[in-house]
């Protein structure tokens, strides 16, 4: 009898999510701790004082999910008929942390990523987890990840305590994705205390808006100052339709170049490579927590239909609908093969099935 995985079941391709999330159990100790003891950020205190201590059912399912890396979450893929995950640690990682701390968090996390694709080969892809605190000790555990741990990618959870990859500090990182020849996935976490106030007030910090803008300016920063001038070949996945960038484009390229020639900031200064550039050749989007036609179409539309991947955002929105959604996409089959599966290959180098 053909396995499920050999024939995608029918459709013509595999369902491949690629912002799949879970936990270890010291992670989720160690964010309670930094709230109790009164050194978390406030996006820290906001996202894990709900998630970690909430008797809500969503609260108490999501943590349940998160520490499952076995029959639960094989369980809920095969029920949703999505074939194979590429799992990271869940935001914010370990970059809340003091810097030794983080790195033993991180080492040992990887570790049990690494064991956890062992064990389910054919299910599961893993994606390295970094302390950005210390960017030489980040890249050492990024080629750790692609030479012994079999990673596929890197994941790194925006801002590591108000500070963003452009920094001439954490280039080591980019040397060493450039070396490994894999790419990063900057996953959102909420913003540093520098930006939340009015965010947090509303209640739009987290997943509603607050880790979009804050994670598509993330990306942005890397655009505008250049580290695709530096590094042409890097590839820089972001979630949630691009984090809205794909829609705002036309504009955010105008202003960067009309910022340019005004001589307005020091830091905005003529690029090789200009924004609609970067996001053709550099930036990839996944339709994590955004299974919206009209969406999923635009990203394509703009970015090219080998730039823009599937992905069900595994805790945190596990709706089976939004896989149906996918599937029924008003696409060529080709497309949406590309968009389900073949991308996420490429991409992380792999073969599912």
């Amino acid at each position: 009898m053909t396995h499920p995985l050999e024939t995608g079941g029918g459709r013509g391709y595999l369902r491949v999510a690629t912002e799949e999330a879970f936990a270890t159990r010291e992670q989720i100790d160690a964010f309670l701790r930094l709230i109790r003891e009164g050194r978390a950020d406030k996006g820290v205190t906001s996202l894990w004082g709900f998630y970690a201590q909430s008797p809500s059912e969503r609260a108490m399912t999501i943590i349940e999910r998160l520490l499952d890396l076995d029959e639960r979450r094989i369980a809920d893929m095969d029920a949703t008929g999505v074939d194979v995950a590429v799992l990271a640690l869940t935001s914010p990682g370990g970059q809340p942390f003091e810097t030794e701390e983080a790195k033993g968090l991180v080492t040992r996390a990887n570790d049990q990523l690494a064991v956890a694709v062992e064990r389910h080969p054919r299910r599961y892809v893993g994606l390295t987890s970094i302390a950005p605190q210390d960017p030489l000790w980040s890249a050492r555990e990024i080629k750790r990840g692609a030479e012994e741990l079999g990673f596929k990618g890197v994941m790194v959870n925006s801002h590591t305590q108000g500070r963003y990859l452009d920094e001439p500090f954490f280039d080591p990182i980019f040397r060493a994705l450039a070396e490994t020849g894999q790419p990063l996935y900057i996953h959102p976490q909420t913003p540093p205390d520098a930006m939340i106030d009015p965010l947090l007030e509303a209640g739009l910090d987290g997943a509603i808006f607050g880790f979009g803008v804050e994670t598509g300016m993330h990306l942005l920063r890397l655009m505008t100052t250049g580290v695709f001038d530096r590094y042409p070949d890097l590839q820089v996945i972001a979630g949630h339709g691009g984090e809205a960038l794909p829609y705002w484009l036309y504009r955010l390229d105008f202003m960067h170049q009309a910022g340019v020639r005004s001589g307005r900031y020091e830091r905005l200064k003529p690029l090789k490579k200009g924004l609609i550039d970067c996001m053709r050749e550099n930036v990839l989007a996944t339709t994590s927590g955004l299974p919206w036609e009209p969406a999923i179409k635009l990203c394509i539309e703009v970015m090219g239909e080998d730039r823009v991947m599937y992905a069900m955002d595994y805790p945190y929105q596990y709706v089976a609908d939004e896989v149906r959604i996918h599937d029924n996409l008003e696409l060529p089959p080709a497309t949406l093969r590309k968009l389900m599966q073949t991308n996420a290959e490429r991409v992380f180098g792999f073969t599912a099935g």
